[in-house]
């Protein structure tokens, strides 16, 4: 995970606060609910230049930060997106 990916989401994650988020942190236990996933979602897209395909819109790709980096780094590569 790369510092600026935290701080895409980060504002997603209400208990993240003052904490350093890592790649086995819950999201769902620093405060991502289903409204803000799909907030997280349109901010990745905008940022990284990635379109999450619906099968990859589940609870196992948003279950943990690493997992979500790990889903936008595969996309990136396959998409063809150069990721900074």
């Amino acid at each position: 995970m790369n510092p600026a990916f935290i701080e895409v989401l980060r504002p997603f994650l209400k208990y993240a606060a003052g904490r350093p988020v890592e790649p086995d942190d819950s999201l769902r236990d620093l405060g991502l609910d289903s409204m803000r996933e799909i907030e997280l979602l349109f901010a990745i897209e905008d940022n990284y230049g990635v379109t999450l395909p619906d099968e990859m819109l589940t609870d196992a790709t948003f279950a943990t930060a690493g997992q979500l980096w790990a889903a936008i780094t595969d996309l990136a590569a396959r998409q063809g997106v150069e990721l900074s």
